[in-house]
């Protein structure tokens, strides 16, 4: 149904994927999930316990994708203007300048995320979503390509201010790295610094060369009954016991987004369901809430969500 999927373009992204389990080491599955939010045009949530690799990683996608990064570290003294900058006074001209704040930069890291307060959190919101932010009545566009690569720290942890559901929209995939397993955590161990070698990565292709490979993504094939499977998936989390609400439109372009930028990974012109099911459980658990409490949707939910849609 789905024809010949495979194709014989090569896949300038397996030299970022090798390099970067080189530094984050036994994660090749998350890895890969962050490199296709971004090869998406999305913008990356990583939520794990303090001390797993979250800032590593956004230093090494950074370095390997030779982006310029900015890294603001979010507190519950940090202000909106520590963000998107000010405006200053100049004697000497007799005029205001503005000066840019951290957000002006290709990958913006947004450190710890939720132990800002929501006024704080909320200065991301136009910056996510429109390329630009908006200071004194004026608005300035952000450097192309633009993303937020986001890390929090677990909700029950002292400290730390809920995002609202309108900011988590924002982001197009939410994953965990997780404990490393025991052969990856001994060469950890074993090895020097990850942060200091991610420092000393290089780029094997020019940064100028993202957006159009973010365009053939854009371009990857998705037949009509692939475009069923999402839908029905979209429907069925509006009509499932399981959650308070279902996904919305938006998710459900996010779902084929990220679809897309997984078959492009794997060397594919074409979207399979087994691209769609890949990205699932990091496209859709934050965006569901289950009825089980106020928490997001565990991954058995998400695995029940999947038996019960066919695939087409």
């Amino acid at each position: 149904m789905f024809g010949n999927a495979l194709s014989a373009r090569p896949r300038p992204f397996d030299a970022v994927l090798a390099r970067a389990g080189e530094i984050i080491l036994g994660k090749p599955d998350e890895i890969r999930q962050a490199i296709a939010c971004l090869l998406a045009g999305g913008h990356l949530l990583i939520e794990d316990l303090p001390g797993m690799g979250k800032t590593t990683l956004a230093h090494t996608l950074a370095r390997l994708l030779g982006l310029q990064f900015s890294r603001i570290q979010f507190t519950s003294d940090l202000l909106p203007a520590d963000i998107s900058g000010v405006s200053i006074f100049d004697r000497e001209k007799s005029e205001f300048r503005f000066l840019p704040g951290p957000v002006f930069a290709q990958l913006v890291l947004a450190d710890e995320i939720n132990r800002a307060t929501p006024k704080t959190q909320s200065a991301l919101l136009e910056a996510m979503e429109e390329g630009q932010v908006t200071v004194e009545g004026q608005s300035r566009e952000l450097p192309e390509p633009f993303f937020v690569i986001a890390t929090q720290n677990p909700a029950h942890q002292i400290g730390t201010f809920p995002l609202p559901e309108s900011q988590l929209d924002r982001f197009l995939m939410r994953i965990e790295l997780g404990y490393p397993d025991r052969a990856a955590e001994r060469a950890l161990l074993s090895g020097g610094s990850q942060r200091l070698q991610a420092a000393r990565l290089d780029a094997p292709f020019p940064a100028a060369d993202l957006p159009s490979l973010q365009r053939e993504v854009a371009a990857i094939h998705a037949a009509p009954p692939l475009i069923d499977y999402v839908q029905a998936l979209v429907e069925a989390t509006r009509q499932s016991p399981a959650f308070q609400h279902g996904l919305s439109p938006r998710a459900g372009l996010a779902l084929l987004a990220a679809a897309r930028a997984w078959a492009w990974l794997a060397g594919r012109d074409m979207v399979l369901p087994d691209d769609v099911q890949a990205v699932l459980p990091a496209v859709a658990r934050h965006r569901l809430r289950s009825v089980q409490g106020s928490g997001f949707a565990s991954r058995e939910d998400i695995a029940s969500l999947l038996r019960s849609v066919a695939i087409p």
